[in-house]
């Protein structure tokens, strides 16, 4: 089945009817639907409150805490949808590879993946491993109600980078350098992620989320061209996996822009969109047939609110002949963000889009 078509042999869900599953199947909403990228975090002063003292891959282990982070933004916001609170390394830390996230720094990976040998270090992916995530998504969808939860992965490039990396990069060096100078090794190493993160977001689905989200954060580093040729098979591998499912995916990407349309191809339904391409010129990009996702540059919100206000109906008025939108920011939360601007613009969407 797909995200355009009810259920199979089911009742609707509880979320089925929401406006932002509608949005995603580009179908007709009450108002456009609002939800963000890191709304979930630190932006939030009781984030602040009951992550203090814990580790971030800690805290992403403990079910009770991440139904509490998960729920905050959506009981102070009135978001339409909740974002799992994890990490994408989470499968990685999961699975055995030796990783932490350093404050200020980002994932640091002890054991770089540099050769054919070191694809040693990664095992398939089970339920068992992330069996705290199946029992915080039981209890979110409790608490949730009919609003929807979307599960998320990180996409097979970005991981990739990250684990030949051995940490966040500005140039990629290593990682291209594999996937220029071996791709074989490049390809195999995509493969095993994508099955990774397959079976990853088929434990978030089975356990109740109500759509998928694949970050492809550092998508933007690559030419068409590299992305068709080594990148794109793998994504597109995850979305077939979890297309049975018939739950709206979404890809995202930063500074993806002239990536857009092959984002879409790889097989998403929605097609996330950054604050650099106006949603009207993304939507020729990607084609007729997807929702997108997008796209206020998330610094506007240090702006007056007027400013704020003005800049929202810039991005709605792009908006306002696609099939299907759901109201975001360009990228994530940014931490020192003002959580009454959020409120704010999550109600003035509302207002301005009622229907």
């Amino acid at each position: 089945m797909s995200a355009n078509g009810s259920p199979s042999g089911k009742q609707p869900t509880a979320t089925y009817d929401s406006p932002f599953l509608k949005a995603c199947r580009r179908e007709p909403v009450p108002h456009t639907p609002v939800w963000f990228m890191r709304q979930a975090g630190r932006s939030l002063p009781e984030y602040l409150k009951v992550r203090e003292g814990i580790p971030m891959l800690e805290s992403c282990t403990r079910p009770e805490l991440v139904a509490e982070i998960t729920l905050q933004p959506v009981r102070r916001h009135n978001v339409d949808a909740a974002i799992y609170y994890s990490d994408i390394v989470v499968p990685l830390k999961a699975i055995g590879i030796d990783l932490d996230i350093k404050p200020g720094v980002g994932p640091v990976v002890q054991n770089p993946i540099r050769t054919r040998a070191d694809l040693a270090q990664l095992r398939d992916l089970t339920p068992e491993d992330v069996s705290y995530v199946t029992e915080a998504i039981g209890l979110l969808t409790a608490e949730l109600g009919s609003t929807p939860l979307i599960g998320f992965a990180g996409a097979p490039f970005t991981l990739a980078s990250y684990l030949v990396e051995g940490g966040p990069s500005r140039t990629y060096e290593n990682a291209k350098a594999m996937m220029y100078g071996d791709p074989e090794l490049w390809a195999d190493l995509l493969d095993r992620l994508a099955d990774m993160t397959s079976a990853f977001l088929r434990v978030q689905i089975e356990a109740g989320a109500s759509a998928v989200q694949l970050f492809d954060s550092w998508a933007g580093a690559l030419s068409p061209a590299d992305y068709r040729r080594s990148v794109m098979s793998a994504s597109a591998k995850v979305f077939q996996a979890v297309e049975e499912y018939g739950v709206p995916r979404i890809h995202f990407g930063v500074g993806t822009g002239e990536l857009l349309g092959l984002m879409g191809e790889a097989g998403a339904d929605v097609v996330g969109v950054d604050w650099r391409v106006p949603l009207d010129e993304a939507a020729r990009r990607v084609g007729p047939g997807k929702a997108l996702q997008g796209n206020l540059d998330p610094t506007v919100l240090f702006a007056t609110r007027e400013a704020v206000e003005t800049k929202t109906r810039e991005v709605l008025d792009a908006a306002a002949n696609l099939e299907g939108h759901v109201f975001n920011l360009g990228h994530g939360v940014m931490p020192s963000t003002d959580p009454d601007a959020l409120t704010r613009l999550v109600e003035y969407v509302h207002t301005q889009t009622a229907r």
